[in-house]
């Protein structure tokens, strides 16, 4: 307390000009969020601080000389094992394009390793380069239609996390079947919650069941695909997260939307649920997002605001978001404000440069975290699939992680499924050893001819899932995988043509950025040469159908889901 008293005091003087900052950003055109105003000032920083605006001396002083000055952008809602690098390496990817804060759901880890998980993200993310929140994980597993690793995580778990400074509340209530049941699991979360932000995941939830998932106290959506949908939502109060990730692609119909009806932007934030490091170095982050929405039409101003103070305010971010005396100086200078070009970022105070990155935190990581695939000896008797007439088939959605759901005649021999460049085959295999279950359905719109991808990141349970036209490679894949201990892997022509291991809890490497970067683009030709479609992620939206909370068709570890009907297909 003392100390913090001398510095707020030591501020003041400094506000009032009666001592020098620390650093004073000279020329700036700053932009102030609050008046939608951009004022041509210097800004002095004392410490990590905004001290004041206006015309100020420092120790240091840097000229902007006319430069655009702009909060630091914040992502409302992502999931750092996207990325597959630890969070040392994710910072490094998206600082230098101005993301400053992230807000992260931690389910991936948590469905793997439970407690385990969530306590590692805790220690990797609290003194690296990056103001990192975490929301406690509402869906472990999403639904009781797939096997996880580690079992439920339940309200008596998230109990001691509730306050840690980092911890801003429940993370997205995939299994909103289950509150509108009034199921009592998901109301004990939400109870304990209660006075803290809860995150919502309901794609198509509309009508009276939208009203009672409000009611429920779910505060925002990222998951609206129409403006209709959206709007509808914001008309329910929900916070509307617009989301632009690398299978996910949103925005454009949403800020179309926003422009044709001129609807107050307060309640809409910026956010990249999952985005590969590919997409990242070649797009930048959040300003990517920015950017876009500004191609689109929308005023610079209004689009930064959506991803700086809304977001903010909507996660009870107080000193974040805006630059103002009192808020942490973390500070994006563009060239311009329509191109969005970053040329420097400052984070608490200090400028991001090659100096910042010199020293990794290190920390512990448990053992068990590098030891998830444990898989039995699997056979292609284990991957036959019976057929009729007609069957339900898994249809993929370009651009989006939604499937369709078909009823179509598939090849066969004998009464079995015999996979083509038309109907690949897709399997989800158990990998904890809890009970060997293996999941095999037809998939059309990958276009795999000759070979098969596999991965063990397979939202949200993260089981094993493969596709492909013929089971060898089918099966050297998932070998490969248990080899590796999990990762990322193509086979094509019966060998296998390349691999990304993510050792860590079969999410995540630790290797640099840059190394799984550079692997995760070369397995990505490599699948498009299969004949996975371009504009197809071919791993990012493999990884989606095994989701069962997104409609409308998905195969677990148990078998085919009807979304819409909430029920496995026994046929």
């Amino acid at each position: 307390m003392k100390k913090y008293q001398e510095q707020l005091k030591n501020n003041i003087a400094v506000a009032n000009g009666f001592e020098k900052a620390d650093l004073v950003l000279k020329n700036a055109r700053i932009l102030n969020v609050f008046s939608e105003e951009i004022c041509l000032q210097d800004l002095a920083i004392n410490h990590d601080t905004i001290v004041g605006i206006g015309s100020y001396e420092g120790v240091k002083e840097v000229d902007l000389d006319g430069k655009y000055l702009v909060p630091g952008f914040i992502d409302a809602h992502m999931h750092i094992e996207s990325s597959m690098v630890t969070p040392f390496e994710l910072a490094r990817a998206i600082v230098p394009s101005g993301t400053t804060t992230i807000i992260a759901d931690p389910h991936e880890l948590v469905n793997v390793a439970g407690k385990t998980g969530l306590d590692y993200l805790l220690d990797a993310t609290k003194a690296i380069p990056l103001n990192v929140f975490l929301m406690l994980p509402s869906s472990v597993p999403a639904t009781p239609f797939e096997t996880n690793g580690a079992g439920p995580f339940g309200a008596a778990d998230m109990q001691p996390y509730l306050d840690h400074p980092q911890i801003l509340g429940l993370g997205e209530v995939m299994c909103f079947p289950d509150v509108l049941a009034g199921n009592s699991e998901i109301l004990d979360k939400l109870t304990l919650c209660r006075h803290l932000i809860s995150d919502g995941h309901a794609p198509g939830l509309t009508g009276k069941p939208l009203q009672a998932y409000a009611c429920a106290g779910i505060h925002s959506e990222h998951e609206s695909t129409t403006f209709a949908e959206a709007l509808e939502k914001l008309r329910a109060s929900f916070y509307i997260l617009v989301r632009e990730g690398s299978a996910a692609k949103n925005l454009h119909a949403i800020i179309s939307g926003l422009l044709k009806t001129e609807l107050p932007i307060d309640r809409f934030l910026f956010c990249t649920d999952d985005k590969h490091l590919e997409d990242i170095h070649r797009d930048g982050h959040i300003r990517f997002n920015i950017k876009r929405a500004i191609d689109l039409g929308l005023c610079p101003i209004k689009a930064i605001k959506m991803a700086t103070i809304n977001t903010a305010q909507a996660y009870g971010l107080k000193k974040l978001g805006a630059i103002a005396p009192g808020y942490r100086a973390d500070l994006v200078i563009l060239s311009d404000l329509g191109t969005m070009n970053v040329e420097q970022v400052y984070w608490n105070g200090r400028l991001v440069d090659d100096c910042l990155w010199e020293h990794r935190t290190q920390y512990e990581i448990d053992l068990r975290l590098l030891d998830s695939v444990h898989i039995p000896t699997l056979t292609p008797e284990k991957l036959q699939l019976p057929i009729g007439e007609k069957d339900h088939v898994i249809e993929i959605v370009k651009d989006q992680i939604e499937t369709r759901h078909l009823i179509e005649s598939l090849p066969g021999k004998d009464g079995f499924f015999t996979p083509n460049a038309t109907y690949n085959k897709l399997c989800v295999i158990e990998r904890y050893g809890h009970t060997g279950n293996v999941g095999v359905a037809p998939i059309k719109g990958f276009g795999i001819k000759n070979g098969a991808i596999a991965t063990t990141v397979a939202h949200d349970s993260h089981n094993i899932i493969v596709v492909g036209d013929n089971d060898q490679d089918i099966l050297l894949a998932v070998n490969h995988l248990t080899e590796i201990g999990g990762g990322y892997v193509v086979a094509a022509g019966h060998s296998i043509i390349g691999a990304v291991p993510l050792i860590l809890a079969g999410l995540i490497s630790l290797e640099t950025g840059e190394v799984v970067q550079e692997k995760v683009a070369s397995l990505i030709s490599h699948a498009h040469k299969l004949g996975v479609p371009s504009g197809v992620d071919p791993f990012i939206t493999l990884s989606f159908m095994a989701l069962p909370v997104i409609p409308a068709l998905r195969l677990t570890d148990l078998g085919l889901f009807d979304v819409d009907a909430y029920q496995l297909i026994f046929e």
